[in-house]
């Protein structure tokens, strides 16, 4: 069984589409949603979709985590409130596992909309990739064993992803698949579009330079 672990916090507008294309997927699965406090109405939609409900500290890190620790999968997929995966995401996932020297993976990103930011980001991604960055957006899947073994996400309040991932390939083999997530590009929607993604390399930056993730996300407000 592949768990899915998808972090919430005040997502009201987005969780109802997230979690109905993943109660639409076939095969064997359970979805778990970890929230951070939302104030509006995301944990009652939650809910309402008939997925389970943990409530718990604020952080992505802290929260998938916890969410890891609830759920019984032999296999836990992070994904993020505001991304939808292709049909098949479940069937690749246990394809890709077949092979036990993977410990895990991710995804092909595209951001929605047509919109030159999204275009570009869209276009930037796979880039990135070929220098080791790759991120909690491409949805990440690892096994459980792998998972517990390298303690699972810390609870830093930015890059626990690129923190993970890292430990995932000094454990095994780490694979990207074609299949593709289709997620939001809020973060760089209109004219942030070009001040969010000179901060969010900056901030990269330093925390390849040794900046504690404790002290970036003091500077960066939209940290989740």
């Amino acid at each position: 069984m592949i768990s899915i672990i998808v972090p919430t916090l005040n997502e009201e507008t987005a969780i109802l589409r997230t979690l109905s294309a993943l109660v639409a997927l076939p095969g064997l699965k359970e979805i778990v949603v970890a929230d951070g406090g939302s104030d509006d109405r995301t944990i009652e939609r939650a809910r309402c979709s008939g997925v389970r409900v943990i409530e718990c500290g604020r952080g992505r890190g802290i929260q998938m985590h916890v969410g890891a620790g609830e759920s019984r999968g032999d296999a836990l997929w992070f994904l993020h409130a505001d991304t939808l995966p292709d049909g098949s995401a479940l069937e690749d996932i246990e394809a890709a596992l077949q092979d036990p020297n993977v410990v895990g993976g991710n995804f092909s990103v595209v951001f929605d909309g047509n919109g030159l930011s999204s275009r570009q980001m869209t276009w930037i991604y796979p880039r990135l990739r070929v220098l080791g960055l790759t991120y909690g957006d491409a949805g990440i899947f690892v096994r459980r064993s792998a998972y517990e073994a390298l303690g699972g996400f810390r609870p830093l309040p930015l890059f626990e992803d690129l923190d993970l991932i890292g430990r995932l390939r000094t454990a095994g083999k780490f694979v990207h698949l074609e299949t593709r997530v289709f997620t939001s590009s809020r973060r760089f929607a209109g004219s942030r579009y070009l001040l969010s993604w000179i901060v969010w390399i900056a901030l990269q930056l330093l925390f390849w330079a040794g900046v504690s993730p404790h002290r970036l996300a003091r500077l960066y407000r939209n940290a989740r």
